[in-house]
């Protein structure tokens, strides 16, 4: 850690030593070859397209896979082979979040079979202090076509009533016993036109277990115009009917697929007009946060060093200390670690999510990855530039 002086100084993110020095020779190599190769977009969007076709014929590319963006990406593809990274990245101070990541199910013994796995997880965080949290997305949980329906208020048939209330049955479950376990539990945003359904079973749940501790977590996606208004009405209710708010804020991971529905159907777009204005009440939410944060536990999830700094700056203008309870900070396996590791050695509560799951299950994860690394040039531009300067500082 650094010392008491030190840390009157605003945080950097540029000491290569603290950030990378969880890498070996080797693995810095292969990260800075990984990354150089996913700068070029032509090759990304052609191995993709492979990748999906390769899954769609069932072919054998799992070895492929695992040896490149799934080692980079993931901890494993079950809950012990994660045990490595979650050690490690415990030793640097940062919690693991377990993620399983499997996405796109339809049948009702997949949504079973993924319960059992997400109990798993929290029983497992209850017994190590390097697991904080853990967190779930509804929909490997609750059909997908189910949470668009009731979103959209349109009047269910009997049997998908009985299919909503065994998915219902299934969040209770999950949220009943992260409480039981005193491990909070992060449920992702998704798509807007499923998100309704997910808020209120998100919030419903906070009203339940929330009433002592921030146990359950809801995300709001800031590229969307909406959010500081969700926001301020979350905490209102929190204040009236005395329960801790617990948030995670992201910017967002569908910008293009949620304007292209809104084209397509005719409806105005429920994003932000530019990036400015996403990065303008992601960090007003942050604001709000600290503001209030006796009311609300946050987790500023962000790859974004600015709002990560500015956090930082309100915390300590508010008096508040690094490893205040209420304040998390968090960024994905394989990214940004010159952001986590340099605050996790600030003393600030910091999480990676770590997603584990079999290579077939977790490769439309991985692919969003490759598309999105690529797509934020100037984020890639700087991750490799760090990781060739610890290289660099490691050779002289």
């Amino acid at each position: 850690m650094e010392t008491k002086a030190a840390e009157q100084h605003p945080i950097s993110f540029d000491n290569t030593a603290i950030a990378f020095g969880h890498k070996t020779d080797k693995e810095l190599d292969f990260s800075i070859w990984l990354f150089k190769l996913m700068q070029n977009q032509a090759l990304v969007k052609w191995s993709t397209s492979a990748a999906q076709l390769a899954l769609y014929l069932r072919l054998p590319i799992s070895g492929i896979v695992k040896a490149t963006v799934f080692r980079q990406f993931c901890g494993g593809e079950t809950i012990a082979d994660c045990d490595k990274a979650i050690i490690s990245l415990g030793k640097a101070g940062i919690g693991a979040i377990l993620d399983y990541s499997i996405e796109g199910a339809q049948d009702e013994e997949t949504f079973d079979s993924t319960t059992e796995e997400l109990l798993k997880n929290s029983d497992k965080a209850s017994s190590s202090p390097h697991i904080p949290v853990t967190c779930m997305k509804l929909t490997g949980i609750i059909r997908f076509g189910l949470l668009e329906k009731v979103s959209a208020d349109v009047e269910l048939s009997d049997i998908e009533k009985q299919e909503y209330s065994r998915g219902i049955r299934r969040v209770h479950k999950i949220c009943e016993r992260a409480h039981r376990n005193n491990v909070p539990i992060y449920i992702d945003a998704e798509e807007t036109w499923i998100q309704p359904a997910i808020d209120r079973l998100a919030e419903g749940m906070m009203r339940q277990y929330n009433t002592e501790k921030a146990i359950v977590f809801t995300t709001m996606q800031m590229y969307r115009h909406d959010q500081i208004d969700h926001l301020n009405k979350l905490l209102e209710e929190a204040q009236r009917e005395g329960f801790i708010a617990g948030v995670k804020f992201v910017r967002g991971a569908y910008l293009e697929k949620e304007n292209e529905r809104a084209s397509k159907l005719g409806y105005p777009t429920p994003m932000q007009p530019n990036k400015e204005s996403s990065d303008r009440d992601y960090n007003r939410a942050l604001e709000i946060g600290v503001k209030h944060i006796n009311q609300i536990a946050i987790c500023a999830g962000t790859h974004n060093e600015e709002s990560s700094q500015y956090l930082t700056e309100l915390m300590k203008e508010s008096g508040l200390p690094n490893n205040h309870p209420h304040i998390y900070f968090s960024q994905l396996y394989g990214m940004s670690d010159h952001i986590s590791y340099n605050l996790a050695n600030r003393g600030y509560q910091v999480s990676k999510y770590l997603p584990y799951g079999p290579v077939k299950a977790t490769m439309p994860y991985l692919i969003r990855r490759a598309e999105e690394n690529t797509a934020i040039a100037g984020q890639m531009g700087k991750e490799l530039l760090l990781l060739t300067k610890e290289k660099n500082r490691r050779a002289n």
